[in-house]
C-alpha cells in the first residue's frame, strides 16, 4: 500500500505544532511528511512587537526549523507557495510542484489596510521578522537624523501607531520603554518625542475588561503615550497622517506610522478557489474544509464561530496550537484508522504585555491580573509553548526568565 503524502503549508504556530505532533505519532512506514515554508525558520509572532521596538533582538524570536523537526522524518522544502490545485491534489510552488494526499493549510495572515489611502505605501506593519527589523531601524534612523538637519523636523520624532488592539497596545508598551534609551543615545530631550495611538473604537482593547483597559491606558500614558480614540484614520502620507474625529480632520506630522489595526488570512486561500468567508475557510468541527475531506486548515486561515456569541474566535497563537493537536490527531486517524475528533477551543486566559515589566490579563475563571503578576504569567505562557515545541533544550535557549526586571 502506498504511503500517503502529508503536506503542511506554513511554519507558523499551527503548522509547526502539527508537524511536531505528526513526526511523533506517525511511523516512518506509515506516511511521508513534508513541511513547506518560505523561510528556514519559525518565529514567535507574539514577540514581533518587541523586535519592532528594539527591546528584543530578532535572533531570540526566530527558531531554526531544523532544530525542531526531525529531518529523518520530515522533508523540509524552503519555497514560496503560489497556489493550491485541489482537483489535481497539487501545490504550486515558486520553484516547482508538490503532490499531496492530505494537505494542511497554515499560511498565516496578511495585513488588512481596508483601502485607506497611503497605508500600503507609507505605513509599516508588524507582520514578520523583516518588517519588525525595518521598523526598529527606521525609528533609529530618524532619531539619528534629527540633529543633523539645519531645520529640525518634529515629524522625525513623532511615532503614530494605528490601532489599539493587542498588537498595537503591546507595541506601544515596548516603545514607551525603548524611547528613553534612544533619547539618551541620540541626545534628544524625551519631552520632544510623541507616541500617538489612533483607535477607531471609543476605547482601546475593545471588548476587554474595562478595569484592565483603564490600567493599561494609565500605565502607557504615564510613560508618554497619547491616545486618540473614536478616531478614524483617513490617510497616511510619507510625512504624516490624517484622522477624523468628531467630524473634524486632524493632521499629525510623523515620518513613522505603524499600522496594527487589522489582519486577514493569506490571500492564497481565497485565490485558490476554496470556499471562504471573509477570506477564511469556515472549517468543519474536525478542521477540514467544507468541500474537501483531504484538506485541513489551521491558524489564521481557519474560521471557527463561537456558538455563545455568534462571533469568530480571534486568531490567537493559543487557539492555533490547540487546533494543531486536533489536526494531527485527525490526520493520524485518516492514515491508520481511528475516530476523528472535533475542535473545541479551551481559552485558558488572555494576557497582554505593556512592556517587559508590566502587563494585564484575564486567566482561568476570569481572574484579573495586573502588573508584575500578569508579567510573570505572560512569560510562563511564552515558555510553555517553547517547551511544548522543542523540549527543555529549546526552552533554555530561547525562553524568557527575566521575571524580576
Amino acid at each position: 500500500m502506498k504511503k500517503p503524502n502529508i503536506v503542511i503549508l506554513g511554519a507558523g504556530y499551527g503548522g509547526m505544532m502539527t508537524t511536531v505532533k505528526l513526526q511523533k505519532s506517525l511511523g516512518a512506514n506509515e506516511a511521508n511528511i513534508t513541511l513547506v515554508n518560505l523561510n528556514d525558520y519559525h518565529y514567535q509572532s507574539t514577540w514581533l512587537h518587541e523586535n519592532a521596538a528594539g527591546t528584543l533582538h530578532h535572533e531570540r524570536t526566530r527558531i531554526s526549523i531544523k532544530e525542531v523537526i526531525k529531518m529523518s522524518r520530515v522533508n523540509f522544502v524552503q519555497d514560496k507557495v503560489v497556489s493550491i490545485k485541489q482537483e489535481e491534489k497539487k501545490v504550486k510552488l515558486e520553484n516547482g510542484e508538490i503532490e499531496y494526499d492530505i494537505l494542511v493549510i497554515g499560511l498565516g495572515f496578511e495585513s488588512a489596510t481596508f483601502g485607506i489611502p497611503g497605508l500600503d505605501e507609507h505605513a509599516f506593519t508588524i507582520g514578520n521578522i523583516n518588517n519588525a527589523r525595518l521598523i526598529k531601524e527606521h525609528i533609529e534612523y530618524n532619531f539619528a537624523l534629527y540633529h543633523t538637519e539645519n531645520v529640525k523636523k518634529q515629524s522625525r520624532l513623532n511615532i503614530v501607531v494605528g490601532g489599539g488592539g493587542f498588537t498595537g497596545i503591546e507595541f506601544l508598551g515596548e516603545l514607551a520603554n525603548r524611547i528613553p534609551e534612544l533619547c539618551e543615545e541620540y541626545d534628544i530631550e524625551k519631552n520632544l518625542v510623541r507616541i500617538i495611538n489612533v483607535e477607531g473604537s471609543p476605547t482601546v482593547l475593545p471588548g476587554f475588561d474595562p478595569d484592565l483597559v483603564e490600567y493599561a491606558m494609565n500605565s502607557l500614558e504615564s510613560r508618554g503615550v497619547e491616545f486618540v480614540t473614536g478616531a478614524m484614520l483617513k490617510e497616511c502620507k510619507p510625512d504624516g497622517i490624517v484622522y477624523e474625529k468628531d467630524e473634524k480632520l486632524v493632521e499629525i506630522p510623523a515620518m513613522t506610522t505603524v499600522w496594527a489595526a487589522g489582519v486577514k488570512a493569506n490571500g492564497i486561500v481565497e485565490k485558490s478557489g476554496l470556499k471562504t468567508n471573509r477570506g477564511k475557510v469556515e472549517v468543519r468541527t474536525d478542521m477540514r474544509t467544507p468541500e474537501y475531506d483531504d484538506i485541513f486548515v489551521v491558524g489564521d486561515c481557519a474560521l471557527i464561530t463561537n456558538p455563545e456569541n455568534g462571533r469568530p474566535y480571534p486568531p490567537t497563537a493559543q487557539i492555533a496550537i490547540q487546533q494543531a493537536d486536533v489536526v494531527a490527531h485527525n490526520i493520524k486517524s485518516l492514515v491508520s484508522g481511528g475516530e476523528m475528533e472535533g475542535f473545541k477551543p479551551n481559552i485558558l486566559g488572555t494576557v497582554a504585555s505593556l512592556g517587559h515589566n508590566d502587563a494585564i490579563g484575564v486567566v482561568l475563571n476570569g481572574q484579573k491580573l495586573f502588573g508584575w503578576k500578569a508579567t510573570i504569567m505572560k512569560k510562563i505562557i511564552d515558555n510553555r509553548y517553547l517547551l511544548k515545541l522543542g523540549g527543555i533544550g529549546l526552552l533554555m535557549k530561547k525562553g524568557k526568565f527575566n521575571i524580576f526586571y
